[in-house]
């Protein structure tokens, strides 16, 4: 049975990845011609600092330890600096499709490193769930793949298995601040310390964008800047705490495998694509599997149990 708060967390961490979908697609839509990824980056990363550092003036103030601050700043270079300048890099050299695939392999990564890190025990049952979602993952983007995908290359695939594996580590070592402190506490400090790393080096690109150098207003480009900024960052990265308080990581990654499926969806309802019995196959089994690594044994979940078999001993 799920609690109501682990109902709450599954909510929270679908609309994240709704978000993060429908903005691998737009974001793609405007780089490198309207916006340099360079530029979208830092884009992203400052506006989300002045969100996040005025959403805390209106909520209760906490006090962060020394200790914590220099965990948000490792948060911050493999969450959001780093993470985000490989992945816009990265999608700008290869095609959405090769982004959606290479994502399947995060779930894997989050549960190895959990396994290491927080010592949450790999069950036979969680890594058939991480495989089923796996499966339907590859198999909505085998079945979505068109001709014009083929802008792929392996300089820019290797930047997003970089930017996966980074965004895992953070998903990871988030878990026991996310349990400490209020989203907006976490965020506020992650992206500052992102935007004084990145302004530097990256300002020129948001200057020298030619979305802000035309004779008039193109309110399209405008339009989905903004939702690059809010709803592809702001709000995605206020809920991903959210998510990591009530949930356990490799269950938050498992809904990575919705991207695919959100892309596929949204193809379909502009004409783009057809709904077909694999991609209805496919949004089975990542749910299968997404059901199955939430029903499986946590670290409290074993410790009680040897506890017990001590007992009755």
């Amino acid at each position: 049975m799920i609690g109501k708060e682990k109902l709450k967390g599954h909510g929270i961490i679908l609309i994240v990845n709704v978000l993060f979908a429908i903005n691998i697609s737009i974001s793609k839509s405007l780089i490198p011609a309207d916006v340099a990824p360079e530029a979208l980056t830092l884009l992203r990363i400052l506006f989300a600092t002045a969100m996040f550092w005025l959403s805390s003036l209106f909520v209760k103030r906490e006090k962060v330890s020394l200790k914590d601050l220099g965990l948000l700043f490792i948060c911050a270079c493999t969450g959001i600096a780093f993470n985000q300048s490989l992945f816009m890099a990265g999608l700008n050299l290869t095609s959405p499709v090769d982004t959606s695939i290479i994502a399947t392999a995060g779930p894997i990564y989050v549960m190895l490193l959990a396994a290491l890190i927080l010592k949450e025990p790999i069950t036979k049952q969680k890594v058939f769930g991480v495989l089923l979602g796996v499966a339907g993952g590859v198999l909505v983007i085998l079945s979505s793949t068109h001709s014009g995908d083929r802008n792929s290359s392996l300089s820019g695939d290797m930047l997003i298995v970089t930017s996966n594996l980074l965004y895992s580590i953070y998903m990871v070592i988030s878990r026991p601040l996310s349990q400490r402190y209020s989203a907006v506490s976490i965020m506020k400090w992650m992206f500052l310390f992102s935007a004084l790393m990145l302004t530097p080096f990256m300002y020129h690109h948001v200057l020298d964008a030619p979305a802000f150098h035309h004779n008039a207003i193109e309110w399209d480009e405008i339009l989905r800047i903004v939702f690059v900024l809010v709803g592809g960052t702001f709000v995605p990265y206020l809920l991903i705490p959210m998510s990591l308080k009530r949930l356990r990581p490799t269950t938050v990654s498992m809904y990575s495998y919705i991207q695919p499926i959100v892309a596929s969806m949204l193809a379909v309802m502009v004409g783009q694509g057809n709904f077909t019995v694999e991609k209805l196959l496919a949004a089975l089994l990542v749910f299968a599997g997404v059901y199955l690594v939430t029903m499986s044994k946590a670290r409290e979940d074993v410790e009680r149990e040897k506890q017990q078999s001590a007992a009755e001993k």
